[in-house]
């Protein structure tokens, strides 16, 4: 993005309030995550970040469940919703939201997807390498927190790491030195 020039700048901010407020109601409105950004930090309640986390939390634990086709099609939902949690840290900078949330969807993912996670094959390898990089990814993100914050994800966390490593996905886990217990 190019930089004003100072006598840009200074013309710029000598404008009436009117017209500067025109001006940035306009270029807010060319900016979509910006525009939902605002949204949240300005119209939204006081519960508006546990009530974006509920939703999100059904999303996660519904698609999981049931028969997939093929393990590409639970990978395609699994890529599906990270791309959700992910966006929803962009917009509130809510990041143990979305740690908690992957670390669930991981678990979910464990816990009712046992034959596509039982055995490591063609098929399988994406997703199981998914759910390995996915696992060291919020492991890392984990580290970013407060220590106060790990105390409360270290079960959900070590649940997901015992399940990981029941799974065909623990070489993939260990070539990527993911830790057995957090």
């Amino acid at each position: 993005m190019p930089a004003l020039s100072p006598d840009l700048r200074k013309a710029l901010f000598s404008l009436p309030p009117k017209e500067k407020d025109q001006l940035l109601a306009r270029l807010v409105a060319q900016d979509a995550v910006l525009v939902e950004q605002l949204s949240f930090r300005l119209l939204e309640g006081d519960d508006a970040l546990e009530q974006r986390r509920h939703r999100l939390r059904q999303q996660v634990d519904d698609p999981v469940r049931g028969y997939h086709q093929t393990p590409n099609d639970l990978l395609h939902i699994v890529r599906q919703l990270q791309q959700r949690l992910s966006y929803h840290t962009k917009i509130t900078d809510d990041l143990q939201g979305e740690i908690e949330l992957t670390v669930r969807l991981l678990g979910n993912v464990f816990r009712h997807q046992p034959e596509a996670t039982g055995r490591l094959h063609g098929p399988t390898q994406p997703l199981l390498q998914h759910l390995a990089r996915r696992t060291h990814e919020v492991l890392r993100q984990a580290h970013k927190l407060h220590e106060d914050y790990h105390v409360e994800l270290q079960p959900a966390i070590n649940e997901v790491l015992g399940q990981l490593y029941q799974s065909a996905a623990a070489p993939l886990a260990r070539e990527l030195g993911v830790p057995v217990k957090w």
